[in-house]
């Protein structure tokens, strides 16, 4: 992996670069905005950039990649470099692509550290920057052949739209040219491109809330509003599907990613979510009953109101059709009619976790923090707790 020489470089340097990481960031992205505009009108999540949520996650990923080469010289973070190299594929990420990055990342070193950036510590940097990009060149690659896919997006024909709550959709979508459906694994998401008023061709990324299986795909999206302080923006996308997509509209949508699938396993299991979390954890639910899975299953979910909790009658459903299976639901504001629910937020204390449980969590970061943190706690190794985050993923770059 990183030669003995650029290690003991980037270990040395590793304090220095990790603070400034912030600024090499947010400098990072200015210049290349710059001099490629068309990246964050048609590629880029342009909500996220507003926010500086892509900035953190980029930080967390390259401080975290840097620190376990260093740490574990003959491995790889796959774990970390899967979950992006999906989500790049998703996107339609090209090889080529990474030479910008580059460029222009170096550029905000070299400007942000200045003199302290000599030819030794360039090299070494160098070095990390593409070990980590040629693994995710690779993966990407693999995804990409194994999907047939030339990772553009491609015209499906919405054939019913479903108001599950107040602020969300499920949208049943099938492809425009009548091909079959594409295959994929319960737990993942595809791409959704959408031209908003000002020609911009913004994209984003929704689980498929229904079971490989199903005669049509489905995506359930929740509008994402600004929050109090207006440090995040109104969700574009999410918007622009609630007010203007209806029955026959066309999308625009990637082949299915993401690696948080169940696996082949007869194992107990536990599926935990929160809030529009839930949608993966949907389509594994049906995936499972579907397969006639006989093993535990426990089923966690977190909400504000039960009239806040989508897709909840195929929660129950499913999990009833189950062998064995019992579920959690906790909301902070219970609402009459429902007294067996659980106020507050989710304590597992009370909530029985098999040995050899294999846990998948989905969710705002803080709920999976809480929720593996009990996991742990309870004896569920950390290889066997699986997440994914919606947006930017911050775990690192909180850390």
């Amino acid at each position: 992996m990183l030669s003995e020489q650029s290690a003991a470089t980037v270990r040395a340097t590793l304090p220095v670069v990790g603070a400034a990481i912030g600024e090499i960031t947010e400098r990072f992205y200015a210049g290349m905005f710059e001099a490629h505009p068309e990246l964050l009108r048609d590629l880029f999540n342009r909500g996220n950039q507003a926010a500086g949520t892509q900035r953190q996650a980029l930080a967390g990923s390259i401080a975290g990649f840097a620190t376990y080469l260093v740490e574990h010289p003959d491995e790889r973070p796959d774990a970390m470099l899967s979950r992006i190299a999906h989500k790049h594929a998703s996107l339609g990420v090209a090889p080529e692509q990474y030479k910008v990055v580059h460029e222009h990342l170096f550029a905000a070193i070299v400007a942000v550290l200045g003199d302290a950036v000599t030819a030794e510590v360039a090299a070494a940097w160098d070095e990390v920057y593409w070990l980590m990009a040629n693994a995710l060149i690779a993966i990407e690659k693999r995804l990409y052949d194994e999907n047939a896919d030339d990772g553009s997006l491609r015209p499906w024909v919405v054939t019913e739209r479903v108001e599950e709550t107040a602020d969300v959709a499920t949208f049943r979508i099938r492809p425009a040219d009548g091909a079959p459906l594409p295959n994929f694994r319960a737990g993942q998401y595809v791409s959704v491109g959408v031209e908003l008023p000002d020609g911009a061709r913004q994209i984003r990324q929704y689980s498929l809330s229904s079971a490989p299986g199903s005669p049509v795909r489905q995506i359930s999206v929740k509008r994402v509003g600004a929050d109090e302080n207006g440090a995040t923006p109104e969700g574009e996308v999410s918007s622009h599907l609630h007010a203007h997509v209806r029955e026959g509209s066309v999308l625009q949508v990637s082949a299915p990613y993401g690696d948080l699938v169940l696996d082949d396993t007869d194992a107990p299991l536990l599926l935990a979510s929160a809030g529009i979390g839930v949608t993966p954890m949907i389509a594994m639910l049906e995936q499972l009953a579907v397969s006639g899975h006989k093993a535990p299953v426990t089923v966690v979910h977190a909400d504000r109101s039960p009239a806040e909790h989508a897709l909840r009658a195929e929660h129950e459903r499913f999990a009833g059709e189950l062998a064995d299976a019992e579920t959690h639901f906790w909301y902070e504001r219970p609402e009459p009619g429902h007294p067996a629910e659980r106020t507050g937020l989710v304590d597992l204390s009370g909530v029985t976790v098999r040995p050899g449980t294999h846990a998948y969590l989905c969710g705002p970061l803080p709920f999976m923090r809480a929720v593996r943190t009990q996991l742990l706690e309870k004896g569920v190794p950390a290889s066997d707790i699986h997440y994914e985050v919606f947006g930017p993923d911050l775990w690192l770059a909180q850390d």
